[in-house]
Order: C-alpha cells, then sequence, then structure tokens
C-alpha cells in the first residue's frame, strides 16, 4: 500500500483465509462450556447463484467428492436457492462430526475458488442449537476471513437474540477471528444449515 493510497482512504482488501475455517471444531468446544450449544451437524456454504456450463461441471465435481464420503451420515450434500435468490450447498453430518462438516465446507469453497468463482463466495455456516432448542449459526464471511454469530429468536418472527450473539462473540474472542463491524453481522434468516 502506497502513500496516495493511505492518503485517499483506499484500503487493501482483505485475501479470504479458508483455513480459518479449521478453528471451528475448537471454537465449538468454547461454545458448549460457555453458552451449551453442540453442534447439529449442519452446515452450508452460499454464494451469488451462477448460470453456465462452467459452474454446472464445478458444482457437480464438488457434489460428487463430497457425496463419495463413505462417512456420511444423513442425506447426501444438496443444492438449494433462498427467497432472495442465492444458492446454498448444504451438508449434512452427524453431530459429533463437526470436522468432518468443516472439511466439507473448506472443499466447496476452495473448489469453488479454484475455479474461478471466489467473488460468487458469500459465507458459510456451521449449525449450532442448546437443549431449550434455539439455534445458532457461526457464520463465516467469505470476503472479510471473519466469524459472526447469528441467533434468531425462536417463535418471534425475524427477530435475533442480540444478547446471545455478544455473549457468544465474547466467548470465541479467543478462537475465531470475530467481524468486529457490527454491521457486517447480516441475518441468515432461513439459511438451509440453520
Amino acid at each position: 500500500m502506497g502513500l496516495l493510497d493511505i492518503l485517499l482512504g483506499r484500503t487493501k482488501p482483505v485475501v479470504p483465509d479458508l483455513d480459518r475455517l479449521f478453528a471451528l471444531p475448537s471454537a465449538a468446544v468454547t461454545l458448549e462450556a460457555a453458552a451449551s450449544f453442540t453442534p447439529t451437524g449442519r452446515g452450508a456454504v452460499c454464494f451469488a447463484t451462477v448460470e453456465g456450463a462452467a459452474f454446472e461441471q464445478t458444482h457437480r465435481e464438488v457434489q460428487a467428492l463430497l457425496d463419495a464420503d463413505t462417512e456420511r451420515d444423513g442425506p447426501p450434500v444438496e443444492l438449494s436457492r433462498d427467497e432472495y435468490g442465492y444458492s446454498w450447498l448444504v451438508s449434512q453430518r452427524g453431530p459429533d462430526q463437526l470436522p468432518l462438516l468443516v472439511n466439507d465446507l473448506h472443499a466447496v469453497n476452495s473448489s469453488m475458488e479454484v475455479n474461478g468463482f471466489g467473488p460468487q463466495l458469500l459465507c458459510s455456516l456451521a449449525g449450532f442449537e442448546d437443549p431449550e432448542g434455539r439455534s445458532l449459526a457461526l457464520v463465516y464471511l467469505y470476503k472479510r476471513g471473519t466469524f459472526y454469530p447469528f441467533a434468531p429468536q425462536p417463535g418471534a418472527g425475524q427477530r435475533r437474540d442480540n444478547a446471545l450473539e455478544l455473549r457468544v462473540r465474547a466467548a470465541l474472542a479467543g478462537d475465531l477471528r470475530v467481524e468486529e463491524d457490527l454491521n457486517r453481522w447480516f441475518p441468515v434468516w432461513g439459511a438451509p444449515g440453520l
């Protein structure tokens, strides 16, 4: 970054570091101890929908790679679209298989990145729940290289449990690179995998 960039207020974009996803299993231990949330075994990668043969080929390769795993519990990897037009590649593992789920999420992100679809990647998430049935997602922002918690309030429509999100942020500050800008804690209402 040069002096002119500093004077004009330009910032260097953050380079995504997909290896940060591998911190999720240790963060899950902290999350369980601090707030009684355990992994659900569900996770997903969100990306802007892309049309074309190259993307379809990449999607088929990723799905074949993940579906070939003989240790998979639950349904095969599936592709879905949300009401906003974004695509989600959803993986289901056993609740005790968070490291394998993280491998799935990393493989999807890496494959899309290698095939030139990195700019379409938006976020990845891993689902958690507590004994009371409340849901929580740890969301990885691809373009920022940071995580944030998303906690929808049960039975409250599209309302978030902000107090829980802040408590989770404080608990995981030593385990994950948590997004500091709260304006970037985007809601992922109805996200598959949550």
